[in-house]
């Protein structure tokens, strides 16, 4: 038996989403907020007003939110620590959030993981034009999705790119063929599909220039051997050698996000409870409809962290 963290990616940001982690002592905040100022420090900009004051229209760009909720991450992973929690058995992260992951394995510093999340947003932005991209929600079966996306395509581009629960999958592409899909997926017998509210078509095969950008990047970043297992979302593989993370990093921003195959790996090397190390609890909620047996929990706030310091 052993427990799991798993790290949050960009669609978890909200303004104020830190001051759940205050403490009437201010020593549990101090950490916090140290942890963002290292990385405004290392980007010339200062992410704690961004996160505390807004507006949310700024904290939702997506150059922005990528390093905000690597911070974020980070600062919760490090509260954890210094409260004296132990160190999970694997992690994982949700698409950015794998990010984080590599950081709390010790693959990564902070230093150079904020600038280069900042440079994959960029990137990410830059490979498909503003507004003619889109990322919908579908609530059916993989059979249905994958059948609206080849029938729905036309000559556009429309793929699943997040296989985040049994029966709920993120799809990608032009803004024209995703919605045609969203209707056809509807006809087929779908519960729902809703279009989600960001810029690009993230984890698609229009990432592929952003891939290329990243990569030259990668290549001049030191990584270390990691200290606590890391499961990729592009082979859902626990990987030690540092290029062969480099060549995953690089392919995860153009292919899908395998996260239920990632907590039932979880689970066959005896996980038992997925902790969400981050603002939010999206992915508390998806690992119990991932795998069976499994619990969860979200360190959403301050006193869910000190409930859970008992884990083992």
């Amino acid at each position: 038996m052993a427990f799991a963290f798993v790290f949050p990616g960009q669609g978890s940001q909200s303004v104020g989403m830190m001051a759940a982690y205050r403490d009437v002592s201010g020593q549990d905040a101090a950490v916090v907020r140290s942890t963002f100022d290292e990385a405004s420090a290392v980007l010339g900009e200062d992410l704690w007003r961004m996160v505390a004051d807004g507006p949310a229209e700024t904290l939702a760009q997506t150059v922005n939110t990528q390093p905000v909720m690597l911070a974020a991450d980070i600062a919760v992973w490090r509260l954890w620590l210094e409260k004296g929690g132990r160190k999970p058995a694997v992690l994982a992260g949700h698409s950015l959030g794998e990010y984080a992951a590599l950081v709390a394995s010790g693959v990564l510093s902070f230093q150079d993981a904020a600038p280069l999340v900042r440079l994959r947003a960029a990137a990410m932005q830059e490979a498909v034009p503003l507004g003619t991209g889109a990322m919908a929600a579908i609530m059916g079966t993989d059979d249905i999705i994958r059948a609206a996306c080849a029938e729905a395509a036309g000559d556009g581009i429309v793929e699943p790119v997040n296989f985040n629960a049994v029966g709920q999958t993120v799809i990608a592409g032009h803004k024209a063929a995703v919605e045609r899909t969203m209707e056809l997926c509807k006809e087929k017998g779908a519960k729902w599909a809703v279009a989600l509210p960001v810029s690009a078509p993230f984890h698609s095969s229009l990432m592929r220039p952003a891939a290329l950008k990243l990569k030259e990047r990668l290549a001049e970043v030191a990584f270390a051997d990691p200290e606590i297992p890391v499961i990729n979302n592009v082979d859902v593989a626990v990987e030690s050698n540092p290029e062969r993370i480099r060549d995953a990093l690089v392919r995860q921003a153009y292919h899908p996000v395998r996260w239920v195959e990632t907590i039932r790996k979880m689970v066959a090397m005896d996980v038992t409870q997925v902790v969400e190390c981050g603002p939010g609890k999206v992915l508390a909620g998806l690992a119990r409809r991932c795998a069976d047996g499994v619990g969860s929990v979200a360190l959403a706030d301050l006193a869910r962290i000190e409930a859970n310091l008992n884990l083992e």
